[in-house]
Order: C-alpha cells, then sequence, then structure tokens
C-alpha cells in the first residue's frame, strides 16, 4: 500500500516556481470527485445541442444541426454520440434524420428556479461586483449553473426592475450590461462560509484522503486561517490600475479575498461546482486580483479542480460527502437524474430485467475504468459554447 502523500509547506505560496501546467498536474488526486466530474462530461458536451433542442418546438433536422453547431461530440462522429444516450435524445427516420429530446430529458431540463428564487440569486452575484454590475453575456455563461429560468432575461431582469435594470454596453457594442439598481443600505446578505465557519475568518477544511500536512504546511495554513479579509459583499474600492509590486501580506489578503469570492459564488450554484473558465470571467468586475485558478489549487482543503475532460472543474469540497450534495433541492435533483439518464446509456432497453440492469449499469458508469468518457477522455472532444 503507497504512502500517502506530504506535502511541502511551500506549495501554498511558491507559485513563482512553477508552470501553470506542473501546478494542475502536481496536485492531490480525489478520486470521488474525479468520478463526479467523469461522469458530469458527456452531459456538459452535449449542453449546446441541448439547448437549441429545448428551444426549438419541433425536432430538428440533424444535416442542419450539424451545420449550425460544432457537433464534435466524440470521435466516432455525432451520430455515435447521440446513440449512445437513446434516454436523452430521440433520433427519427426516414432520412434526413431528425432530433429532439425524449419527454423524460426534457422534463428534467425544464426544472429551474422560481423567478423569485432566481431574483435572490442574481442579486447576490451582482452584490459581490465591485461596481454593481456584470456584462449579461458573462450571467448568460452561467445561467444553468445559477439555476436561472430560460426567460431569465425577460422573467427576472424585466420582471423585477426595482432591482436590476439593462443598458447598452459603450465600450462594446450590440452587447449589455446588467446593473443593480437596489439601496445597498438595505441590503443584509450573509455569506455562506458563516454557516459553517469554525473562527473569525477561518474557512473549514476538508482535505482529500491521503492528504498529510507537514508541520511547517500546517503553521503556514493556521497564519493564513487567521488573516482578516474583505468580506464578498462588503464594500471595496475599484482597482486604479496602479503598481503590481505589493508586500508579502497584502498579497496574502488579496489572495484570501478571492477565497472568500470564490468561496460563495460556488455556494450560489446549484451542483457548488463550475468551469474554471467560466467563473474567470468575473475576476475583473468581481476586483479579483490574482490568478484564480492558483487560488483553487493552492487551497486543497477548501476546493477541489478537476481537469476532466480537457477543461477545468472547481467543486466546494464542504458541499460534498464521498462524491455526493450533501444539501439537494429539485434543480440539483433533476441534474442528477438526467446524469443518471446519460450513464445508463443503451443499458436495460429491450431486457425484461431491465430495472436490475439499469441500476446496477449506472453505478458501473460511475466506478468501472473501461468508460469511454471517464479514462479515455481524447474520446470527448472540446466542444465550443454556443
Amino acid at each position: 500500500m503507497p504512502l500517502p502523500l506530504r506535502v511541502p509547506a511551500r506549495l501554498l505560496f511558491a507559485r513563482h516556481k512553477t508552470t501553470a501546467a506542473q501546478h494542475v498536474a502536481a496536485r492531490h488526486l480525489d478520486h470521488a470527485f474525479e468520478r463526479l466530474a467523469a461522469a458530469h462530461l458527456p452531459l456538459v458536451a452535449a449542453s449546446p445541442l441541448v439547448d437549441a433542442l429545448r428551444a426549438s418546438p419541433e425536432p430538428l433536422a440533424l444535416p442542419n444541426l450539424a451545420r449550425r453547431l460544432p457537433l464534435r461530440l466524440h470521435r466516432r462522429g455525432p451520430l455515435h454520440f447521440l446513440r449512445l444516450f437513446p434516454r436523452v435524445f430521440d433520433l427519427r427516420a426516414p432520412l434526413p434524420l431528425s432530433l429532439s429530446l425524449t419527454p423524460a430529458a426534457a422534463g428534467l431540463l425544464a426544472v429551474a428556479s422560481s423567478p423569485a428564487d432566481a431574483a435572490r440569486t442574481l442579486h447576490r452575484l451582482l452584490a459581490m461586483s465591485v461596481t454593481r454590475s456584470l456584462p449579461l453575456r458573462a450571467v448568460f455563461r452561467v445561467w444553468r449553473e445559477l439555476a436561472l429560468p430560460d426567460d431569465f432575461e425577460d422573467s427576472v431582469v424585466e420582471g423585477h426592475p426595482h432591482l436590476f435594470r439593462l443598458v447598452s454596453n459603450p465600450a462594446e457594442p450590440n452587447t449589455h450590461i446588467l446593473h443593480l439598481v437596489a439601496d445597498q443600505a438595505t441590503e443584509d446578505f450573509t455569506p455562506a462560509v458563516e454557516k459553517a465557519r469554525p473562527d473569525r475568518y477561518a474557512f473549514k477544511l476538508q482535505f482529500p484522503p491521503g492528504f498529510r500536512l507537514a508541520k511547517e504546511y500546517r503553521k503556514k495554513v493556521k497564519e493564513w486561517q487567521l488573516l482578516p479579509y474583505t468580506g464578498p459583499y462588503q464594500v471595496v474600492s475599484p482597482s486604479a490600475g496602479g503598481s503590481k509590486r505589493v508586500s508579502k501580506l497584502a498579497r496574502r489578503k488579496m489572495e484570501k479575498r478571492a477565497v472568500g469570492i470564490a468561496h460563495e459564488f460556488l455556494s450560489l450554484t446549484v451542483e457548488k461546482m463550475v468551469e474554471v473558465e467560466k467563473f474567470s470571467q468575473f475576476r475583473k468586475w468581481f476586483g479579483i486580483e490574482v490568478n484564480v485558478r492558483d487560488v483553487f489549487l493552492d487551497h486543497p482543503g477548501i476546493f477541489y479542480l478537476s481537469a476532466k475532460g480537457k477543461r477545468h472543474t472547481v467543486f466546494l469540497r464542504e458541499m460534498y460527502d464521498r462524491g455526493k450534495l450533501l444539501e439537494s433541492n429539485d434543480v440539483s435533483e433533476a441534474r442528477a437524474k438526467l446524469v443518471e439518464l446519460m450513464l445508463l446509456r443503451r443499458r436495460g432497453l429491450g431486457n425484461a430485467n431491465s430495472s436490475a440492469n439499469m441500476a446496477s449499469g449506472a453505478t458501473a458508469d460511475a466506478r468501472e475504468s473501461g468508460d469511454d468518457f471517464v479514462d479515455h477522455e481524447d474520446c470527448l472532444l472540446d466542444v465550443s459554447e454556443k
């Protein structure tokens, strides 16, 4: 049995000594999160296609879809990918083939937060911005993670004019900025970290199995936990863009504030996870002055970063137990059922004992190493966002 890794104390604060790729490769793997990330890969890859099918009241011709969307879903082609998931995609003959979502998948995908709940989520998101505003395109990139309704621009933004105002972006034609117009003095937002904070300024730490803390590293972590910082909803001055030379203490405070913002952002998401690239779009607007990927990697007791499927996905550790989400709701349960439908693939179809086969098949897909989307990521190619 291999000995657990001993992590050097310099890991948190010596980023200048390693490249980004080396930093990611050197992280301590948590296999529960790796399996969870792998299980979501087919759904993540198919998301542009799923969005297009949901927006159409009628089945769409597959050749037209292939021209409109980057259907690089699988090395064997999009048709092979679609046939792998008959419980999600309904392929219809004759030629040209048409495609739609199955009733089961469409029903699960339709589950979203109510406009009132979505407004609260969007309010908190905008309240974290230094200027209390965000580009609408950035919000669109995370609407699914935040469980916003499909029509949130109408039902949430226009439906709550006392909270939000949408204006044209003078810096970029044909884009919009979403402003928060609510009275800041009436806001009383408590960050999610306060619900489980072990001590003042501290974050709940939950290191992965086999992660051993060296004495010097433990001391550094304790010092960092006691370090004061500006909370995600506290007012801060916009960066003046001056000299980047700051003291070590100032940089550690900047880093801790970034940890607090990332923790709160992930707490607002349905599944307490998000792609790092999507979160990075908010970096300037949140006033984060450090590299966000390094923040996730440097604090493995708070976050876990997976590199499955040629994309970086970050999870909020404290919200999971052995790969299972601790706090569920209608939206997260619907998402979990949709992932299960994709994990089942073609198992149990046309079999009298289908229920038992489907249950065992879903478990096997999450555990076995022979799955195309779990261990052979070269089969799953990058899919551009719509």
